[in-house]
């Protein structure tokens, strides 16, 4: 067939990658309709994420047990958790079924336990997917098959899975295969529906919706029978899914959360947040460049994490305590917990600046060690008053610094504090930054 390609539109710019999302950031407003986010999620927060099950039956919590975990959570300041694995097979096992697992307890237990959380101020978000099918399931075999996305020679796409942590997975002898599903068609969105249904059901805050950003290995779709034309783009009801959703959660529940994984821009026509990993110094913020106001969250995993925790100061992240990847309790590493909790309150305090401020990345403003140009910094300019404010990391873990910041566009920056450290100090002399730290200046 003869088709008009989407257009592709190419435009110059000078200086850094920041100039050129800025002409994308401009086109972008004319079309992006973003969701209103829950009240609860645009405060600041932090969050913690913990597995009940893995994908080898390791079975680690029970449902009843999550009050705990909840207190844990109310006693550290915590206000939400992700809960992984609680379906039926655990992590990435199962797909796409969202049935409770008995072995771990009743659907009653769940829904109570799930209650009880939310009483101590603490939101409950549930880890989904519905990328895939698990192909070892009877389901899979004997009926989902149909709804499988199809190559031109009829036969379904599949994702070779994950190992993680056990000899037979890294040997691939038991890794569960993957097998990406039809988003374009109605029936399978349907059923998608009924599995997100028990979710609601559960009486849960929102959902953590696993692998929303791919469909991989696969691109289009040649299963006319699911409703579609010949070699359709299987990313085109990514949203759609999503809207399917909020439209069943608006009259449970008007403040729900739609989260995802990395979701690409797009997808923020449909999602409240993004959760990601970026545990690199060299890590480039362009999702929060490219939108200031969006939630995005991300990995903190160390048992002294500093460094990660003045990474969601620089770039506005919620933190998501990960403990043993995320199978450990908020108690295991308290260093982590203390000094999360001290940014935590910084950023609130100053959350004008630095949580309802405009993110500017290192637009605005140059930071300087021993005459050469020092990273990271951001620059973020005051949501009320105009006036920019930075934060400037020390990600070195031996060496104290000493840096001089100057704001391009003439105002003075006075004073300097750390993280952990309340008394303000000020900027003349200096920005005195120790190993794995990082100062606010305004």
């Amino acid at each position: 067939e003869t088709r008009t390609l989407t257009p592709i539109a190419l435009e110059v710019f000078q200086g850094g990658w920041q100039h050129g999302v800025d002409i994308y950031k401009r086109w972008r407003k004319t079309w992006l309709v973003k969701p209103e986010v829950p009240a609860w999620a645009k405060e600041p927060h932090s969050w913690q994420q913990i597995q009940v099950n893995s994908p080898e039956d390791e079975l680690r919590i029970p449902y009843r047990e999550l009050v705990k975990v909840g207190e844990e959570c109310a006693r550290h300041g915590v206000k939400a958790i992700q809960v992984t694995g609680w379906e039926f097979g655990g992590q990435d096992q199962g797909n796409p079924c969202h049935d409770v697992d008995n072995r771990l307890g009743t659907w009653e237990e769940l829904r109570d336990a799930i209650a009880k959380v939310q009483a101590m101020g603490v939101k409950i978000i549930l880890f989904c997917k519905y990328t895939w099918a698990d192909r070892a399931t009877e389901w899979f075999r004997k009926d989902l098959i149909r709804l499988a996305i199809k190559d031109p020679y009829g036969d379904y796409q599949v994702h070779p899975g994950y190992q993680y942590h056990t000899a037979t997975q890294f040997l691939d002898i038991n890794t569960k295969r993957l097998v990406p599903m039809c988003f374009l068609s109605e029936e399978y969105l349907e059923l998608c529906n009924k599995e997100f249904q028990k979710v609601l059901d559960l009486g849960a805050d929102g959902i953590l919706f696993d692998e929303c950003l791919h469909h991989s290995p696969a691109l289009l779709c040649f299963d006319e029978s699911h409703g579609h034309r010949y070699g359709a783009p299987v990313y085109a009801n990514d949203c759609k899914l999503i809207h399917n959703f909020a439209a069943l959660a608006k009259p449970v529940n008007p403040e729900f959360l739609f989260s995802g994984e990395a979701c690409y821009d797009w997808e923020f026509g449909a999602y409240h947040l993004s959760y990601h990993r970026s545990e690199n110094k060299e890590h480039i913020p362009l999702a929060r460049y490219i939108d200031p106001e969006l939630l995005l969250a991300t990995a903190v995993t160390g048992f002294n994490d500093r460094n990660m925790i003045n990474q969601c100061l620089m770039y506005r992240y919620i933190i998501s305590y990960e403990p043993y990847n995320f199978k450990g309790h908020l108690d295991d590493y308290p260093l982590t917990m203390a000094y999360g909790r001290q940014m935590d309150a910084l950023r609130t305090e100053l959350r004008d600046y630095f949580w309802d401020g405009e993110f500017r990345h290192t637009l605005g403003a140059e930071v300087t060690a021993e005459g050469k140009p020092h990273h990271p910094y951001s620059v973020f300019i005051n949501a009320k008053t105009g006036k920019s404010g930075l934060v400037i990391g020390n990600y070195d873990e031996k060496k104290t610094i000493s840096v001089q910041a100057r704001l391009e566009n003439g105002e003075v920056l006075q004073r300097y504090r750390l993280v952990d450290d309340p008394p303000w100090h000020e900027v003349s002399n200096g920005i005195i930054i120790p190993p794995c730290s990082a100062v606010v200046v305004i």
